[in-house]
């Protein structure tokens, strides 16, 4: 069985929550519920779940707090929390699994089957989301069998294979990334980055120089040179005057 808390303000949600589990999840057995951050952290202490639920806005603080009130994760967490562009945000950066209320029944499920079936433990990810909750900072990357956590500074540019995404670091690291680019747009296009062709997003502060022509054509500071295309660049350019 595995021991699993649910940490939630809403008692109605907890409610909710521990039925689902219930009905359709034979091996997972909910051993507690808290209301607040302080009981949250006492039920940890005390039943040493292997899996918890965890809200992130509660009267006391977060569940980022929470977090980070523990020197060592011991614990699988699922995020579950109303609409919060910036928290989405950092779980999405941090590839970190969340839910939002109300919870649908499918997205409970693949996500209990993902984390618990997940063979490395997620403390890099949850280290990487709580410095991601004060600033994002860092981005995971998944590759075939692992993550790989870089700085987003350090992108200098992101090139689409079809389903896949080659990202260049200023290092000269190269990493295949099992997610279309159109993902990684959504996620950097307000971090300073600008997808300047359908195959192409690149970090605008990565960018040495930019030769005008019909789209025009750029040079990074990897040496790469990559096409703009004409229908992205006016909106380029009015990007470079925001620089």
């Amino acid at each position: 069985m595995i021991r699993t808390l649910i940490i939630d303000d809403e008692a109605k949600a907890r409610q909710a929550l521990r039925q689902q589990i219930a009905q359709d999840f034979a091996d997972i057995e909910v051993v507690g519920e808290a209301a607040n951050i302080a009981e949250g952290r006492s039920q940890i202490l005390l039943y040493k779940p292997a899996l918890v639920f965890l809200d992130v806005q509660m009267p006391d603080g977060t569940g980022f707090d929470l977090l980070a009130s523990f020197d060592q994760l011991s614990f699988k967490v699922i995020f579950v929390s109303a609409f919060d562009h910036f928290a989405i945000n950092a779980f999405r950066f941090s590839a970190v699994d969340y839910l939002l209320k109300p919870v649908h029944p499918n997205d409970l499920r693949r996500a209990i089957e993902k984390v618990c079936h997940q063979e490395k433990s997620q403390s890099d990810a949850l280290k990487t989301l709580l410095n991601n909750n004060r600033s994002l900072t860092r981005i995971a990357l998944p590759s075939t069998d692992e993550l790989v956590f870089v700085a987003i500074q350090d992108i200098v540019r992101c090139e689409s294979d079809s389903n896949y995404t080659h990202f260049y670091l200023v290092n000269g690291e190269h990493f295949l990334v099992s997610k279309t680019l159109k993902e990684y747009e959504d996620l950097l296009e307000n971090q300073g980055f600008f997808r300047i062709h359908k195959s192409s997003l690149i970090n605008l502060k990565h960018l040495k120089k930019y030769k005008k022509g019909e789209g025009g054509t750029v040079t990074m500071i990897d040496g790469s040179q990559l096409e703009v295309s004409r229908r992205r660049k006016e909106d380029f350019l009015k990007a470079l005057n925001n620089l």
